[in-house]
């Protein structure tokens, strides 16, 4: 299956379901991670949270640097954010989950997260004014059944569903953005 057929797409309920911890990182949970990264990269995303793929636990990865010869991946099992403050900051958000969309959002601009890597240890992820600090929030979100048109008030949310089902229409695919 190609990458951009993985992607689970809205409004489909995995993406409002919470997330269930990972109890062991196992082979099985590598083999995700791994997958994970090969659909993030080959759809151009620098976020994707293991619901965005239909598998509901707790699992993100994340690379806010990559190039084509260049990768910087963060794997995140049983993420947390212990610390969400700092000036709020709004900037423009897409989502694989909703191809052929973006949506401004204001978010605060510093987070800690805990998580566990690959190997099991207790990492913590400090991001403070840039992509890695939104990117961190929007996938935690996704763990806890949250995406991005979740954070607009209602008016809002139905308009960018609207725009959404159209682009959709269109043929708009994940990896698509579009303008706010």
């Amino acid at each position: 299956m190609a990458a951009v057929e993985d992607i689970v797409v809205a409004p489909d309920k995995r993406l409002a379901t919470e997330c269930a911890p990972i109890e062991v990182i196992d082979e099985e949970v590598r083999a995700l991670a791994q997958h994970m990264l090969d659909d993030m990269y080959a759809t151009e995303g620098c976020g994707l949270a293991a619901p965005q793929i239909g598998e509901l636990v707790q699992l993100v990865v994340i690379d806010v640097d990559y190039t084509k010869t260049k990768r910087n991946p963060y794997v995140l099992i049983n993420p947390r954010i212990i610390v969400a403050d700092g000036e709020e900051r709004e900037t423009s958000e897409g989502c694989l989950s909703f191809p052929g969309i973006s949506v401004k959002l204001s978010r605060p601009s510093h987070v800690v997260v805990e998580a566990r890597n690959l190997e099991g240890d207790l990492m913590r992820y400090e991001a403070k004014e840039n992509l890695m600090a939104v990117c961190l929030q929007h996938e935690i979100d996704h763990l806890n059944g949250v995406t991005m048109l979740d954070h607009l008030r209602p008016l809002q949310r139905a308009k960018m569903m609207r725009d959404y089902r159209a682009r959709l229409a269109e043929g708009a695919r994940p990896g698509d953005v579009g303008e706010d």
